[in-house]
């Protein structure tokens, strides 16, 4: 029986595109934010893309008093860009960072320097314990030709471990960030079938804001048009996601957005709209476990099935294309290596061969000398960071795989003994208890 008492959290969540110097209006926008934050109407504030520490200082001193407790998620060269300002006590956090983010040489893109992660804050809202995170992963290029999709089907894949892991003593588990993926694509299908997340948009029946595609980013003065027109329902990249357990049930009374450039402001609060959301946390009285947890049925874990093999074929995708740029930079410093030596040959000529003239400038053998440095030295950290990539993809594929084989061991309904045998001394009988051979 359920008890009547529940409490409302309202969570909200914003990619802030902090990045000073470069993003538009920055200091105005996070003063407008810090504005809109500080009349205390929200219960738990996770933001992304926070990418300067003084910005958040700057944050948590105005939110003093209608969000006493804060973090700041620290990770990569310029951090992680993730913070949680919240009106209830932060017990613990901890932040995991993604193995792959991208790609150093790709500095116009800058992923790979804000070593994208999750964070968790655990939080507790009444008698419940509450597992928050916050996240953002990596950014979609172009969707036609999108060489980062390997590394962000990793970072869904480690993303859901992490929660599922880190979640099953919580009675609450709420997730919001920037995933950077359509609802459809594949890593959000991994992610919430996997932990069984729902998506507070598609929960509520009560919405408000930016719904069709055109509106969705098309007030924004920052973002160009042209990849609006494919996505009749517009683009979705950020999400509040939660689920309740066995001692509570959760759902989602509505959820808002904003809309655009803000009144008396010629700009909006980000390039991405701000997500609100209202949940009901309801404790439920002690029960059977086995009543509140019990299995997915067989077209549950089928489809579970269909969705890691196909999240196995991009991770092997992103294998071979490892593999293939280690060969290039492999060959590439042989190839610098054999041309070193044979420079150091010929230079060595006239010390061999006595009276014999250097048949080169020595400014040639000097430019071409630091040539083949520079192509060694960079071809043997091409190698190191490919090298780093193809186990974090082979790691994360033999995970799928172990994972494949066990829910298609539940799917045919067989139960493995995975005991091992214990073998009898030479020359005695194998005891009443001992395993037959």
């Amino acid at each position: 029986m359920a008890n009547p008492s529940a409490v409302t959290v309202q969570v909200f969540s914003l990619n802030c595109w902090g990045i000073r110097y470069l993003s538009k209006h920055c200091a105005q926008r996070f003063a407008m934010i810090g504005d809109m934050l500080s009349n205390g109407e929200h219960d738990i504030v996770l933001l992304q893309e926070v990418w300067s520490e003084k910005d958040f200082l700057g944050l948590k001193k105005k939110l003093a008093f209608s969000h006493p407790h804060s973090h700041y998620f620290k990770s990569g060269v310029i951090g992680s860009g993730l913070a949680i300002f919240c009106k209830y006590r932060i017990h613990d956090t901890f932040l995991y960072r993604y193995s792959l983010n991208g790609y150093p040489y790709m500095a116009h893109h800058g992923d790979w320097f804000g070593g994208k992660a999750v964070g968790l804050a655990i939080i507790q809202i009444g008698s419940l314990t509450a597992n928050v995170y916050v996240t953002h992963l990596h950014a979609e290029y172009c969707r036609e030709k999108d060489s980062y999709l390997p590394h962000r089907m990793v970072q869904a894949w480690e993303l859901q471990q992490f929660i599922r892991h880190t979640s099953a003593g919580a009675d609450a588990v709420i997730v919001g960030g920037d995933l950077n993926m359509h609802p459809q694509d594949l890593g959000s299908r991994l992610l919430r079938s996997y932990t069984g997340l729902r998506d507070a948009y598609l929960e509520t029946s009560q919405f408000d804001g930016c719904e069709d595609g055109i509106t969705l980013i098309a007030n924004n003065p920052f973002i160009s048009q042209k990849e609006l027109g494919p996505f009749e329902k517009g683009i979705r990249i950020d999400y509040i996601l939660f689920k309740g357990s066995a001692k509570a049930e959760m759902h989602c009374d509505w959820m808002s957005t904003t809309k655009g450039s803000i009144p008396e402001k010629p700009f909006p609060y980000s390039d991405h709209e701000a997500l609100t959301a209202e949940l009901q946390v309801k404790a439920l009285r002690l029960q059977d476990p086995a009543l509140g947890q019990a299995d997915q049925d067989s077209k549950k874990v089928a489809e579970l099935v269909d969705i890691l093999t196909e999240a196995r074929t991009e991770v092997k995708v992103g294998l071979h294309c490892a593999e293939r740029m280690r060969y290039t930079a492999t060959r590439t410093g042989i190839m610098g290596l054999a041309l070193l030596i044979l420079e150091l040959a010929i230079a060595a000529v006239p010390w061999l061969a006595l009276g014999a003239e250097q048949p080169f400038p020595r400014t040639s053998f000097y430019l071409l000398a630091t040539l083949c440095c520079t192509i060694l030295i960079t071809t043997f950290l091409l190698y190191i960071f490919y090298t780093m990539e193809l186990k974090s993809l082979q790691g994360a594929e033999d995970q799928m795989r172990l994972a494949v084989g066990s829910l298609q061991e539940r799917l045919r309904g067989v139960t493995v003994d995975h005991t091992p045998l214990r073998k009898s001394p030479e020359g005695e009988e194998p005891g009443a208890f001992d395993k037959e051979e």
